[in-house]
Formats: C-alpha cells, structure tokens, sequence
C-alpha cells in the first residue's frame, strides 16, 4: 500500500529543503525523500563549514545558462534579501565577507538547523537514508519506489543536484530521470573547479606552487579580479575557480599579476632611483620573491634596470600582464563545486520550475543548466528555484 502525498521531494540539500518549506506553508502534504543519512551535506561543508549562503549582488548576469534568461523569474521572486529575513528571524548571526559573500559567523549548521526548523512548523515529513529503485508516473500521480515500499504523490520535485563531489553522495540521477520523461539534458562539466596543467609546464612552474596574488584571469572578453594559487596540480584559488566555467579544454586563459599597479611607471621610476637594482628586487615589493623572479627569468630581463629601455621595461611589463596559460584539464567532479548544464530550460517553465510536457513534474537547483559565479550565487538559486516550485505545487 502506498503512502499518498500532495508532493514529493527527491533531495534534502538547499533547493529540496526550500521546496517543501514554501509547499508546506501552502497546506501541502509534502515528503523529502534522501538516500544522505543527513540533510544539507553540501550546506554544512560549504564556505569553510561557513556556508556562504547568498550573495547580495545576485542578479542573472552572475549566472551560465543556454538560456540567459531564464533564471530571471525566479531570482526576482525570492531574493537574497528575503532568505536574509529567514535567516534574522532564526537570530543567525552573519557577516559579509567580500564582494556582497554573506556567511554565517558561527556554523554552517545553523542554516541546517533553520531549514529543518522551517520544515517541521510546515509539517514537512524529512526521510533520509531511502534508496530510490524507480520513478514512475501511474495515472495522474507519481509513483517512487523506496525499500521501504512506494510513495505516491500528484507532484514530483527533482533536486538531488548535480554530479559535482561524488564523495558526498552526487549522483547524476535527476538527468536520468529527465531523459526518462522525455527531457532533454545539456551536456554536463565541472563547474567553480581547479584547473591542471601538462607535466611540462608543471615542473617550470614547481617553485610557485602554494603561491597566492591578487590576478586578473581572462577567457574570451570575460574576466575575474581575485586571488591566484599555484598548486603542485596546477591553478586554483577564487580568480581560477571562476574562469573554469567559462573556459574549454584546448583553450587558453590570460592571467594579469596585481592588475591594480601600473608596473611600467614603478620600474621607471626605481631605474631613475636606483639603476643598480635588479627588476626581480623591485618586483618582489609587489609581488612574492619567487613570482617575481619567475616573470623576470620568464621575460628574459635580466641585467641591472639602468641597461633596460622603455622597451624591455615593456617587455616585462607585459609578462606581468598578458601571460598565457594553457591548462591541460580540470581536477574533474571530484573538487568541483557545482555542475555545469544539466536539464535543457526550454522544457521547464520559468516561474514554476515544472516540466512543459509533465505536468506535476518539477527540477530544480544544481541539476538545472542554470550554473551561479562563486560567491553565494549558487545557493541564492538553489532557494529562488526552490521557492518557485514550492510556491507553484
């Protein structure tokens, strides 16, 4: 005998818990089912165990998406500034850190604790730790099949994410279950992820590994001003992170070292100075000692400043500037934060997230091809979306 709900949420993270909190509110009878023994996994490890929850400038430009527009809706309808009111009204205390990043000043867990919270006042019923066998649709209901016996509701809610960290239970189950239906699923890649470079390269640049500086980092005409690491893999670090969702393999990515000091004015004037200093000694002010001397080695400019014309102070200057990386790969699903593509937006309407040719069928969050920058865009969509489609059950 099944049990019989108005709705039911495959998925206990961020986009599932807001979900069933707006459904519950509305007087639905909603399950979350999980197969995680605990809710928010991805929650609780999140901005350090932090959890950067949203980000004050979230508009749709801060999202990839085939379709650029479609988040607009969603976004407009539950913004960070109302999640700041749940999460004020729970006495959470908070903080921004940098560029509009919000995080808590305790623990991540207390957005749990608050989401569970805002769950059982809604009368949410929360099963972890359920296997799921099959999804089917029986007459005008969905029917999921747990080990536990079937669950049937006129409503279905996907949001078990994407396939990014697999160690902590990422799977790509909502994109199978989408072709299932009969949706289509855009292809799929690590998102917000280190990049690898090619032996070669690694070893030439073996010395910066656990360097950190501020960069500019280029792909196409989109840039990112924030830090750079060289790690003994590759590239990491906020300014990397965001360029590798934009960037594809064979291609190749335009760092700017402190993008924010004019270089050519700061050699001239330490040649008029000093004319005995090596360019790496001047360098080092700005930059870490072994950087610095990577770019001049790299630049070729060796030699005391006084035997450098403007041109080989240009020469170096645009080493600093216009350095050009190829990396080999990502690190993969296994450091990525989030997924890139997923289920294809033509098929889901807008304001409800449903699927246009199932009706009751609803995917939401991470396993959409709505993929956020990092700084709290990803889970600012994870509770619009979520509201959307709690709202519309």
């Amino acid at each position: 005998m099944a049990r019989n709900y108005d709705v039911v949420i495959i998925g206990a993270g961020a986009a599932g818990m807001m979900a069933a909190i707006a459904a519950g509110r509305r007087g639905r009878s909603v399950i979350v089912l999980d197969h995680a023994k605990s809710p928010g996994e991805k929650i609780r490890i999140s901005g350090g165990g932090r959890c950067n929850f949203t980000n004050i400038h979230t508009s749709p430009k801060n999202f990839l998406s085939a379709n650029p527009h479609f988040a607009k809706s969603a976004l407009a309808r539950f913004t960070p500034a109302d999640f700041i009111a749940m999460v004020d009204r729970h006495g959470i205390a908070w903080h921004e850190k940098t560029l509009g990043q919000l995080f808590c000043d305790d623990s991540a867990k207390d957005i749990i604790r608050m989401l569970l919270q805002e769950m059982r006042s809604a009368d949410v019923t929360l099963s972890l730790g359920r296997e799921i066998s099959t999804v089917s649709r029986v007459g005008d209901a969905f029917r999921i099949e747990t080990p536990e016996g079937p669950v049937e509701a006129g409503a279905l809610i996907v949001a078990t994410g994407g396939k990014s960290i697999p160690k902590m239970g990422a799977t790509g189950f909502a994109y199978r279950l989408a072709e299932q239906f009969g949706l289509t699923v855009l292809e799929t890649r690590p998102g917000l992820v280190p990049l690898t470079l090619d032996p070669g390269l690694l070893e030439n640049l073996a010395p910066l590994a656990g360097i950190a500086t501020q960069a500019e980092i280029r792909h196409g005409k989109t840039g990112f001003r924030e830090a750079l690491l060289f790690t003994h893999r590759g590239l990491s670090g906020p300014a990397v992170l965001q360029i590798s969702s934009y960037w594809r393999e064979g291609d190749e990515i335009l760092v700017s070292l402190e993008p924010d000091i004019d270089f050519l004015a700061v050699l001239k004037a330490a040649r008029r100075e000093n004319g005995k200093q090596a360019p790496q000694t001047v360098l080092s002010l700005h930059l870490p000692k072994r950087l610095a001397q990577h770019v001049v080695e790299r630049s070729g400019s060796t030699g005391p400043l006084a035997d450098h014309s403007d041109k080989a102070l240009q020469t170096l200057v645009d080493a600093l500037r216009c350095w050009a990386i190829k990396p080999a790969g990502s690190e993969g699903y296994r450091t990525a934060e989030v997924t890139l593509g997923g289920v294809d937006t033509t098929g889901l309407d807008s304001k409800t997230m449903q699927a246009k040719s199932v009706p009751g069928l609803y995917f939401i969050g991470e396993c959409v091809d709505v993929t956020g920058w990092l700084g709290g865009y990803n889970f600012q969509w994870a509770w619009a979306s979520g509201h959307a489609a709690g709202s519309a059950v």
